[in-house]
């Protein structure tokens, strides 16, 4: 059976991507390609939705496809926790449709999130740098607020993390706790360090995108859970396996 995918923001650079990959993928077929302003109608008759947009349109494209009873696979930034549950409600009375959100979907990316996820609860100092180009339209991005919010999520039992003098704007913004600071500049593709301060020590995990290339698996992984996937799914380590050894035991 062939999927019929239909892309929206078909004319930015992950868009075309998007494109391409479906295009060049075995049991998926390009059925449209909308940019931003396009009518939406023009959606139906598609099996799948992908979103690369803007996060001020993103949110209407997937209610649209939602509504029609049209899978989606979000690559847009701008999806807050407070968002994702606004959708899951929504959602609970579709059994029959699906959304996947992915913030990053780089897997060295979604690897140091996870990580970082594991350190949070060793470290009561924590701080989170990223960096796009100057192109990019939303601060924090997504890649940072999902991983603030999962350092949140691991730090449920010892409390917040320790941000002194929060209420200074260079500080940065304040995600789950976690201060995040944003750099947009020339020359940058995307860059995300997140610091932990301890006793004597400092970790810092990084991940640094050095072309679009790194998207291509998680795109493709994207694809094909979002082709069959219910209700509300979010990141690419929703998607991948990474504790093996968890389910040998």
């Amino acid at each position: 059976m062939t999927t019929r995918v239909a892309v929206v923001g078909a004319t930015g650079k992950m868009g075309r991507l998007a494109c391409r990959l479906v295009e060049e993928s075995e049991g998926f077929e390009l059925s449209a390609t909308l940019s931003s302003r396009d009518p939406m109608h023009e959606l139906l008759g598609a099996d799948l939705v992908v979103d690369f947009t803007h996060p001020a349109v993103s949110p209407d494209v997937v209610a649209f496809a939602v509504d029609h009873g049209i899978n989606v696979l979000v690559g847009t930034s701008g999806w807050s926790a407070e968002r994702i549950g606004s959708l899951r409600h929504t959602i609970e009375g579709k059994p029959d449709v699906g959304v996947v959100i992915v913030p990053n979907f780089s897997v060295g990316s979604v690897l140091v999130t996870a990580f970082s996820a594991l350190a949070a609860r060793f470290y009561d100092s924590i701080e989170i740098v990223e960096a796009h180009h100057a192109g990019k339209v939303d601060s924090p991005s997504g890649t940072a607020v999902r991983t603030a919010e999962l350092i949140g999520e691991a730090r449920a039992a010892v409390g917040p993390v320790s941000a002194p003098h929060s209420d200074q704007r260079a500080r940065g913004q304040q995600v789950a706790s976690v201060p995040v600071h944003s750099l947009r500049m020339a020359g940058i593709v995307a860059k995300q360090d997140v610091i932990f301060g301890g006793q004597g020590e400092v970790v810092t995990l990084s991940h640094e995108t050095l072309s679009s290339d790194s998207y291509e698996k998680g795109i493709l992984l994207g694809l094909s859970a979002a082709a069959t996937a219910r209700g509300v799914t979010v990141g690419l380590d929703s998607l991948i396996d990474l504790m093996p050894g968890e389910q040998q035991k």
